[in-house]
């Protein structure tokens, strides 16, 4: 199987590793040849990290990177592959606009994907020829380690898009759940709720940062705290996502206002250096 993924960022790169991984052909798209060049490095480091761990050997690492192509030119990337992933930044417009050229250059049996967190995946295929191509696959940060991927079906979606995604995922490590086009989906909305109120929590004083997270850990048995896990993903993400469900649920999904100023300051989580905690360039905790 050979797979396109559109966007070298964080997600990107994590799904680009968990496809080469499993043998298949990659070809990562971006618009520039920085951001392609960042997305390899953080895809080498993530190989090297595995060979230290001896989760694979050096050759196994090397097989998966010679897998990996990298291309800013969108037909080149996504010619061929029997699936694109697109996963760039959580706009609305940017995520049509990308999966519609997409479309215009893959092939017609291609299954076209979107990794949103929170946007309506009807809205976005509704921009392709062919809705019922496209389908929202949800994968989870770190997706090296993270076991999920939500299949989100859209009101137009066929059932062969959803079998042929399911057994790319499933491919992929991944164990899958399906889930209707409904805002946040499942996780979104829970997580969302979760990381929200620890903010809430975190203005009042209710308790430090590092106690709220050790509480969720080892009093709800979370592998990572509320805070810690609003810093991998992105506060900006975050905060985009709780505005998403706000706009279509209600005050209920409020963002706090600490989230909005940590974001202001471009205290954006770990990607940065630096949100709830700092980091050194490693992505490893300091202070």
């Amino acid at each position: 199987m050979q797979i396109s993924v559109l966007g070298a960022g964080t997600m990107g790169a994590g799904i680009v590793y968990v496809a080469a991984v499993a043998g298949m052909d990659v070809r990562v798209y971006d618009v520039s040849g920085e951001a392609v060049d960042a997305g390899l490095q953080r895809l080498q480091r993530d190989l090297d990290g595995a060979v230290a761990r001896d989760r694979m050997t050096a050759d196994e690492a090397g097989a998966a990177r010679a897998r990996v192509l990298a291309s800013t030119d969108l037909a080149e990337a996504v010619g061929g592959s029997d699936l694109v992933v697109e996963a760039v930044v959580e706009e609305m417009a940017v995520k049509r606009d990308l999966l519609a050229r997409a479309e215009a250059d893959a092939a017609a049996s291609t299954v076209l994907a979107t990794n949103t967190s929170s946007l309506s995946v009807t809205e976005i295929m509704a921009g392709l020829e062919d809705p019922g191509r496209g389908i929202g696959m949800h994968f989870f940060n770190p997706v090296r380690a993270m076991r999920l991927c939500e299949l989100v079906v859209g009101l137009d979606t066929r059932e062969e898009t959803v079998g042929r995604a399911e057994d790319a995922a499933r491919m992929m490590g991944k164990q899958t759940v399906r889930v209707r086009d409904v805002a946040g989906f499942a996780t979104s909305r829970i997580n969302a709720v979760i990381g929200n109120e620890a903010f809430f929590m975190l203005a009042e004083g209710v308790a430090s940062a590092e106690d709220i997270d050790t509480a969720v850990k080892l009093g709800l048995n979370h592998p990572m705290g509320p805070l810690e896990m609003a810093d991998l993903v992105g506060l900006d993400v975050r905060l985009a996502v709780l505005n998403e469900l706000r706009r279509s649920l209600g005050d209920k999904y409020r963002p706090a206002p600490l989230m909005e100023s940590y974001v202001r300051a471009g205290r954006l989580g770990r990607k940065v250096g630096r949100g709830v905690y700092d980091y050194d360039s490693d992505g490893n905790r300091v202070g």
